[in-house]
């Protein structure tokens, strides 16, 4: 039983030993999701507040949704141009509850660690800079001036700079990321971890390599007109709702869907849109041509295959199936990977991907006949060891029939974080290339550092071993959202100082170093006024259009500051009056900012101008927009890496970390999991009952879940087995519940992402539980 009770908090009690589980859903949206929606909003923000926020989410003159990075159509929209999960995230940040100075003299830090995420996520916005010193038990009120200078004296006191972290979300705003990437470079280091380092960066690693642009090369009219979109190891009924309805005019178009995924999603299964006649007292619309139900790891091997059956296609037709002349023209690389692609054995494949040979010829089959295609992926691709060179190869059956750099056909990796792509493109990385940084160098009279700097695991490890002792966090949940949930605790508490700039209470607020503070911000929901007038702010879509988003509430008290706000002061205080980076000018009036993006960031020429056009503006991509390739060959590359996958170790099963449907990341907006059947918990582990029967288990055992990696154990206790239709030897469970089984030295060749999609786990009945330990690593 999990509660804390206060006539003053919320409540939000529940038991994991009393979920429920039904059987999982066929379709996913329609009339429920709508019900589920309003319940949410009108629960957190009211009747009048729910309206008022609701009708403004995803406007040309609203909003930008924080829930996904999902782009809109140009020209028109709907009048509710949101999702479910959108819905949900939106009723979190503009809730009527309150994290107040109160709350925090009622509650220990030791007391807050004792509670699930559920319930921090539930106690509302923050509204009071709040620091902790080393000895205290509960954290005070602070001035924000006193919260400046006691960053600024901490920072200062370091030997070098590169003792220090920046990490951001990808929530934070273009102006923001700017703004805090010159901050950091500006006082002398380009630690700039951010989220992309644990989702995406095996896909901006493998497009560079392949492509020469880490972006996606399509649009939402490409989708719309495509012959044949895959979408692989992406669940688009969860994690970007929105999706659904590109998809259902895609499908009304005749394109064919292929889902390549190891669970059956219900959004890829039907689709009810609920603004439309069909999906209120219809059977929706179906999805998924193809199931394509692919073994955890085996994605490499399945493109490999296809690859071969291309080759073999066009030898019976030939010129018919491959594009020889973008392949002669654009493309390096071909001779090297037809030789290696046709020494594919096609058993293997099947071995690997636990898929069919009749059902690879007819993946095959389809994209053979698309003339244009689209290639579609998340996290399912990009957490695992191999996870570069899967997306590599992913790209090449699109490179050998000339499908980048014509409409309806690309490469299409799908961002969560609604601003995420935007973040990298203001400089969020650890590693900008020469050109961004002398153009930094020029337009503010710095001196950028250019020794690269870390990423998120390498901070974690610096942390851990002493050599990064300042944390400063722009959004985001960084102890929940990491892999190896004990080490990167132990790292956090072994920090001087950490800092969280933060609209809601989570739990990295309660893992801190010697001391903490908390900094309350603003939200896309927020209205935000300076010196110069009420502000807004730009965001980057996953198909790099950028566009304005205007909060229109009031804030949740007049101690919440901007993002903006708090880097410039910082900066300021940091740095000192004299510095050349005119901090309170752009804290005044934020157009100043966006100026100083249009002189350094390629492709935002006249960014106050184009930004302010009704749909904004797409930021140039050189393959999809002239078949140009700056990559070291001058084009497009064939990747050739040999064929691997996840082998199932005998009496084991292979872990994927997934999303529950009532989730966005480490926020939990509640405990069901609607489209999967469970109600009332989280920790659940999903398994193919051939394998529940074959480890000796049953339907509803309670078991732990025991990772094994380089001779090491780590385990996080007592989860609910649940029958579940997964490839034999594969599994499933939400996180952050299982990031605790996640090492952190396992991560993906070239990107150094966390493999959280392929954790070789034991399932352990609770009579052989070892006493000791706990898996929340929280509680001292």
């Amino acid at each position: 039983m999990t509660t804390v009770r206060d006539g003053h908090d919320v409540d939000a009690t529940y038991d994991e030993h009393d979920v429920q589980v039904s059987g999982a859903k066929h379709e996913a949206a329609g009339v429920k999701a709508v019900l589920v929606s309003m319940q949410r909003a009108m629960t957190q923000m009211g009747p009048l507040r729910t309206a008022e926020t609701l009708s403004k989410i995803n406007q040309r003159h609203g909003f930008d949704c924080p829930g996904c990075a999902w782009p809109e159509e140009h020209g028109g929209r709907k009048i509710a141009e949101f999702c479910e999960n959108g819905a949900k995230a939106v009723a979190e940040e503009a809730t009527l509850r309150r994290v107040t100075p109160e709350f925090f003299a009622r509650h220990s830090v030791a007391d807050l660690a004792a509670q699930p995420e559920y319930w921090l996520s539930q106690q509302g916005r923050l509204t009071h800079p709040m620091v902790l010193a080393p000895g205290d038990t509960h954290y005070r009120p602070i001035d924000w001036d006193d919260a400046y200078a006691l960053i600024a004296d901490e920072l200062k006191a370091l030997s070098s700079p590169d003792e220090a972290l920046f990490y951001t979300s990808g929530r934070t705003s273009n102006e923001a990321a700017f703004l805090y990437q010159l901050l950091a470079r500006s006082y002398g280091t380009n630690n700039l971890p951010d989220c992309s380092n644990m989702c995406h960066e095996s896909s901006g690693t493998a497009l560079v390599e392949s492509i020469g642009i880490g972006k996606g090369s399509v649009t939402v009219e490409d989708l719309i007109h495509a012959d044949c979109i895959v979408i692989a190891g992406q669940n688009p009924g969860t994690n970007h709702p929105r999706m659904l309805s590109t998809l259902e005019k895609a499908k009304a178009n005749g394109a064919n869907i292929i889902a390549i995924n190891p669970l059956p999603e219900a959004g890829l299964m039907r689709f009810k849109d609920p603004q439309k006649v069909h999906g209120v007292v219809g059977h929706g619309v179906p999805i998924a041509d193809e199931f394509v139900q692919i073994r955890i790891g085996g994605d490499m091997a399945l493109f490999a295959g296809l690859g071969r059956l291309l080759l073999e296609a066009d030898d019976l037709a030939p010129g018919t199936v491959l594009d020889r002349d973008f392949i002669d023209q654009h493309c390096a690389g071909f001779d090297e990977y037809e030789t290696r692609t046709r020494a594919v054995e096609l058993d293997v494949v099947s071995e690997a991907s636990g898929i069919g040979r009749d059902q690879l010829q007819r993946v095959a089959d389809a994209l053979v006949r698309s003339e244009r295609t689209i290639i579609c992926w998340a996290m399912g691709l990009t957490q695992q060891t191999h996870a570069v060179a899967t997306i590599g190869e992913a790209t090449n059956l699109l490179l050998m029939r000339g499908m980048i750099g014509k409409p309806g056909a690309g490469v299409c990796p799908v961002r969560g974080h609604s601003n995420v792509q935007g973040d990298r493109t203001m400089g969020i990385w650890e590693k900008m290339p020469e050109q961004f940084l002398a153009a930094l160098d020029t337009r503010f009279g710095i001196s950028s550092p250019r020794k690269h700097g870390l990423d998120t695991v390498d901070a974690i490890r610096a942390m851990r071993d002493g050599q990064a002792t300042v944390f400063v966090g722009m959004g985001g949940n960084f102890v929940s959202a990491t892999p190896d949930t004990d080490v990167t605790a132990a790292a956090m508490r072994n920090c001087a100082l950490t800092v969280q700039i933060s609209t809601k209470l989570n739990r990295s607020h309660l893992i801190h170093g010697r001391t903490a503070l908390i900094l309350p911000t603003l939200g896309r929901t927020d209205k935000d006024f300076q010196v110069g007038g009420k502000q807004v702010v730009s965001v980057e879509d996953s198909m790099s259009m950028v566009h304005l988003s205007r909060g229109g509430l009031t804030p949740p008290s007049d101690q919440v500051r901007s993002e903006v706000a708090i880097v410039c002061q910082l900066g300021r205080a940091l740095l000192g009056a004299d510095h050349p980076v005119p901090w309170e000018s752009f804290n005044a009036d934020y157009d100043g900012i966006r100026d100083a993006i249009a002189d350094v960031v390629p492709g935002c020429t006249d960014y106050n101008v184009r930004v302010r056009r009704p749909d904004g503006f797409q930021l140039p991509h050189p393959p999809r927009d002239s078949r140009e390739f700056p990559t070291h060959t001058g084009k497009a590359n064939f990747s050739i890496e040999p064929v691997e996958w996840v082998p199932v170790p005998e009496g084991r099963l292979v872990l994927q970390t997934l999303r529950s449907h009532d989730q966005y990341n480490t926020t939990i907006y509640g405990l069901d999991d609607r489209y999967r059947g469970v109600k009332g918990g989280r920790r659940v582990v999903f398994v193919n009952p051939a394998d529940i029967a074959a480890l000796g288990l049953r339907d509803g055992s309670r078991v732990d879940l025991v990772s094994e990696f380089d001779g090491h154990e780590r385990r996080a206790k007592d989860f609910l087995v649940v029958p579940y239709s997964t490839p034999a030897g594969n599994a499933a469970a939400y996180y952050p519940e299982t990031n605790p089984l996640i090492p952190l030295d396992h991560t993906a060749r070239k990107s150094n992402t966390p493999v959280s999609k392929a954790v070789v786990i034991r399932l352990v009945p609770g009579v052989e539980r070892s006493e000791g330990g706990s898996d929340q690593p929280w509680v001292e």
